[in-house]
């Protein structure tokens, strides 16, 4: 028989995951997942947080655990002698894990701050180690094994998720389906050893009994952190290889019946798996190149990874904005990404790109919360003899598109903004000061003149708020 070419949705891969195609999804059918998917798509930007035990030694979050991975995932481990030393190792990290200047409050106020709207935090990761009480499992921050466990914020996942509601931000728990820990999936004495590759060490269509009590166990992770740690908005759940095509059916319509009876809202964004339960669908470290109508989110780091790494670089605003202003106009959400240190606190050099980008939607954040696509959500322009970004978003409600042309610091101060566009806006205003702009009407074109020239070298972007309705 001929070798059926494999997807690569289904080859391992490194630390960017492929992303579902829009053309594929699957709108849900429950009318308040509906409602859910607006009020995700109103909030544009999401705080994602990777923090675990491995913060410890400022390494690449659980993937060096894999045989399969360690061709990149393994790069500057200088502390294991072999992939059985490396695991012990690294299992046993959870055992000086004590991030004592860990404030959750502190880390809401920040989140606040930057104007993020929402919380993706990791409560398990591959690794299996669970940031939350699991009554499930004793690999976690609440076990006796671990010195933080008799600190009044054992139960990380609790107080930040209560912390980022007080602050009017909404939670949705990143959580592994894959678990490493866990010996109903990297199960002993099986067909291929232990950390063989990320998938389980045996086929679970041949053992049946083993993957049945995996499914438990997960559907038992999954159900913990909606009831007893709601209320929360969805579930982002990774690991796309856990998928039926993948012989590892987790039995998510079950999952999902049970879990929407307690939450009838609940977004499941089942990443790269596709159909009815991947309600959103999530690029990992890049912008797609073009609009996509369906709902989206992509998490981008600020700097370092995911996880913290020590010596880091972090994007600066005009990149924070450029990024954010790219996704948005392309109908999407943005997560940024910041790992947490060891010691509990998150990263400052990040922490103060991420208030820079916070200062900029204070004045500008009416371009990017509660906009839509639209058309056209892009032009680059020639205008003089520089080349111009302009990126679109628009807002039925309040009858407004808004124009943001992305800054170049070596571009040259601009007065005005001539564009291609034949239907001719009512007003133009200033998103900066709302001073109300003059507008020059042409051939197939209109041009906006500023009041005062945009410096690029002082400005990551000009906004401006076109009305077309009376």
């Amino acid at each position: 028989m001929a070798k059926k070419k494999v997807k690569k949705a289904e080859e391992p891969r490194g630390d960017v995951i492929n992303y579902s195609h829009e053309t594929s999804y699957v709108p849900p059918s429950e009318d308040a997942v509906k409602e859910q998917l607006e009020w995700f798509r109103d909030q544009k930007l999401g705080f994602m947080v990777h923090w675990g035990p491995y913060s410890q030694l400022g390494v690449v979050e659980s993937w060096q655990l894999s045989e399969g991975d360690a061709d990149w995932a393994r790069d500057g481990v200088d502390w294991a002698s072999d992939g059985d030393d490396l695991r012990e190792k690294y299992f046993g990290l959870a055992n000086t894990f004590n991030p004592l200047r860990f404030h959750p409050d502190q880390w809401a106020r920040f989140a606040k701050d930057a104007g993020f709207r929402y919380l993706v935090f990791t409560t398990k990761h591959h690794d299996g180690f669970c940031m939350f009480d699991s009554q499930c499992s004793d690999y976690k921050t609440t076990s006796p094994d671990c010195p933080f466990h008799t600190h009044k914020y054992a139960d990380i996942a609790r107080h930040l998720f209560d912390a980022f509601r007080e602050e009017g931000l909404g939670i949705i728990p990143y959580f592994s389906k894959p678990d490493w820990h866990c010996p109903w999936y990297w199960a002993p004495g099986q067909e291929k050893p232990i950390a063989f590759n990320r998938n389980p060490t045996y086929n679970p269509l041949e053992k049946p009994e083993l993957w049945n009590k995996f499914v438990e166990f997960t559907h038992n992770q999954m159900m913990e952190l909606v009831t007893d740690y709601g209320p929360v908005k969805g579930l982002w759940l990774d690991g796309g290889q856990v998928k039926p095509r993948n012989n590892q059916d987790l039995r998510m319509e079950e999952f999902a019946k049970k879990s929407r009876e307690h939450t009838p809202a609940l977004m499941i964004a089942d990443r790269t798996v596709g159909g009815p339960f991947e309600n959103y669908i999530t690029p990992e470290m890049t912008v797609p190149d073009h609009a996509i109508s369906v709902p989206w989110e992509s998490c981008v780091i600020i700097g370092g990874g995911f996880s913290f790494a020590f010596g880091a670089d972090y994007k600066n605003q005009r990149e924070l904005v450029h990024l954010l202003m790219r996704v948005v106009s392309r109908g999407g959400n943005l997560a940024l990404n910041l790992g947490g240190q060891p010691d509990g606190r998150l990263p400052r050099q990040g922490m103060m790109s991420g208030l820079q980008l916070g200062e900029w939607l204070k004045t500008y954040g009416e371009a990017v919360y509660e906009t839509r696509l639209a058309n056209p959500h892009a032009l680059n322009i020639k205008q003089g003899r520089q080349e111009l970004e302009v990126v679109f978003t628009q807002n039925e409600h309040k009858g407004r598109v808004y124009a943001v042309v992305l800054l170049k610091e070596e571009q040259k101060p601009i007065n005005k903004l001539r564009l291609p566009i034949s239907l001719l806006p009512r007003r133009a205003i200033d998103l900066k000061d709302g001073a109300e702009l003059m507008i020059e009407e042409g051939s197939r074109h209109f041009t906006i003149q500023l009041q005062k020239a945009i410096d690029p070298r002082e400005e990551p972007a000009l906004v401006l708020a076109l009305e077309h309705t009376v």
